[in-house]
């Protein structure tokens, strides 16, 4: 290049840039360059125990080559920066009627009815197989990525990788990015189609690769599990993951019912389990007059109320939180059982939601920290209002002579700060 077209620089900019040439001539690494030098270094010491798992080593090289981390994910611990925490899942930070919301579910349980008739056979199949109603597989598919036409963001393989280095649960993410690389070296899934969650589900039911390979099934009999492309391998492979977590067949998820008058919210945890015959001696009341049968009656059931004592109630059965195991959220589990139930019948919870409002995750954090110091929770300070937070919240409203409705509200916030 002339002298006479190189632009000219800025002194500052001048300077910068012969030093960077004078670093690499020297051999000291860019700044940037050695963020990702200890990366690449961790990637590589993955190897033995990515031999061990059978990854090929041409596979290895291959796939790892040029992979650089992704520092935008969520979910990271980064030196010198502060902890970036998991995104606000729509599970925990809506209240039910934003989350269940009825033209979603509508939608979604038009288009299950077409589904369900398209892969009759398929269904017909899991269900004999399974035990595990077709609807609720559909709706498992509509809730996780639309019935496929959700486009996952994130490339899978650079997701764990990151995970694994800077995550907060790194040993998690260790072995399922060495299960990534094995699904490739085995011809499972192409690297292209390997598209993921910023936690790294991928595929049409959202697995991580430990539960593929756990529950994979390949239902299609073409002598792979496919859960990207086959909707009867990724619909089997749902169905046979619920199983494998205690699926009990012929037992509904839930039975919506109304709550007498005076009922004890704080009882609403799965701690607390009866047969469905006690529930409806204390008044219990199933909606629409629905009639339950003896072998029903007989079931174990706790109560949930996700708005505390507003909005509707349900008595959930061992196949409720078997769903809850594939997505740790009360308002999941409602979602597909809601959903599952609409693609069968036109009927809309009996109970409407109320018009409740959810306060930020760091209000609910405040409250977990202070009812766990005043022993009446014990788990996770995490910002979720789930069963256990809301039973606690009860049990705080009892002891500070407010109006026991089991909802994270301004006014026990209030109570709360004023306590403290």
């Amino acid at each position: 290049m002339a002298l006479d077209r190189v632009p000219v620089l800025r002194s500052g900019v001048l300077a910068a840039l012969v030093l960077t040439v004078v670093a690499v001539m020297i051999g000291v690494p860019h700044p940037a360059c050695a963020a990702d030098a200890g990366f690449t270094r961790f990637i590589a010491s993955l190897w033995p125990d990515a031999q061990a798992q059978g990854v090929p080593r041409a596979t290895f090289d291959a796939e790892t080559r040029g992979l650089a981390p992704d520092y935008k994910l969520p979910d990271l611990i980064l030196p010198g920066r502060p902890a970036t925490g998991a995104p606000s899942q729509a599970e925990f930070v809506q209240v039910p009627a934003d989350y269940v919301k009825e033209s979603s579910i509508a939608r979604l349980a038009a288009e299950g009815q077409k589904l369900m008739a398209k892969h009759r056979a398929a269904l017909s199949a899991i269900e004999t197989r399974f035990g595990v109603p077709g609807a609720i597989v559909l709706a498992i598919w509509g809730r996780e990525t639309d019935y496929g036409r959700y486009a996952l963001p994130y490339d899978g393989l650079r997701v764990l990788a990151t995970q694994a280095y800077v995550g907060r649960r790194k040993d998690q993410y260790r072995s399922e990015f060495i299960l990534a690389l094995k699904l490739i070296g085995e011809g499972v899934v192409t690297r292209k189609d390997l598209r993921s969650s910023w936690a790294g589900a991928t595929g049409l039911t959202q697995f991580l690769p430990s539960e593929l390979y756990k529950h994979g099934v390949d239902l299609d009999g073409d002598g792979r599990v496919d859960i990207w492309h086959s909707v009867p391998d990724a619909l089997a492979s749902a169905a046979q993951q619920l199983v494998n977590k205690g699926w009990q067949p012929g037992v509904r998820w839930a039975y919506e019912v109304r709550a007498p008058a005076g009922a004890d919210c704080t009882i609403g945890v799965p701690e607390v389990t009866k047969p469905i015959r006690e529930w409806l001696r204390e008044g219990f009341v199933p909606v629409r007059g629905q009639k339950l049968s003896a072998a029903e009656q007989a079931q174990p059931a706790s109560l949930l109320q996700p708005e505390g004592i507003y909005g509707p109630a349900f008595l959930t059965t061992k196949n409720y939180f078997v769903i809850k195991e594939y997505n740790f959220s009360d308002l999941y589990v409602l979602f597909v059982g809601h959903l599952a139930d609409r693609m069968l019948s036109p009927q809309p919870f009996a109970t409407p939601w109320s018009a409740s409002t959810q306060l930020r995750t760091s209000a609910v954090e405040a409250m977990q920290r202070h009812l766990t110091r005043i022993g009446l929770y014990g788990d996770k300070v995490d910002g979720k209002a789930g069963m256990k937070t809301r039973a606690a919240l009860g049990a705080y409203q009892k002891s500070a002579g407010l109006k026991v409705d089991c909802w994270p509200s301004e006014a026990v916030l209030r109570s709360i700060g004023t306590a403290r």
